[in-house]
């Protein structure tokens, strides 16, 4: 893919943008890193969803859901031909910029290649490595603003 001119990501609105989202999160979940299908489309009801486009067209997915903990950011993917224009970090930063007022604890379950992407947004590991659907994460908290 050559350099993208225009990288957005929105929140979804229509059902046709939810079914990239869906079809993102299989490719990358279910096809290439093994991920048992049932457990990727988990919550998908209660969650408020994001796509990510490069020059209009989809290219990636994230979501956020209130848990009983607080506010968890899940479901990051990027399709494989769109990776390394920066398009983690857009997602990161929309989907923090969506949160609620009230999202006082914000946290994730970064893989291990993750990490570092997290970590500049502020998000500090919380306990021990952890295997989650045959997959190395951790889990990371967002301190909450002074």
């Amino acid at each position: 893919m050559p350099d993208p001119s225009k990288i957005e990501v929105n929140q979804v609105n229509s059902p046709a943008q939810l079914e990239d989202v869906f079809a993102i999160r299989h490719e990358v979940f279910v096809l290439e890193q093994g991920c048992p299908p049932e457990l990727e489309i988990e919550f998908n009801e209660h969650s408020i969803h994001f796509l990510a486009t490069v020059d209009g067209q989809a290219a990636g997915a994230c979501r956020y859901r209130k848990t009983d903990k607080g506010y968890k950011l899940e479901r990051f993917a990027v399709l494989k031909r769109c990776r390394g224009f920066g398009l983690g970090q857009q997602m990161v930063r929309a989907i923090l910029a969506a949160l609620p007022a009230d999202a006082e604890y914000v946290y994730l379950h970064a893989q291990l290649d993750a990490v570092s992407l997290y970590a500049r947004f502020g998000f500090e590991k919380d306990g021990p490595e952890f295997e989650e659907a045959g997959i190395r994460h951790y889990k990371m908290v967002r301190p909450p603003a002074p």
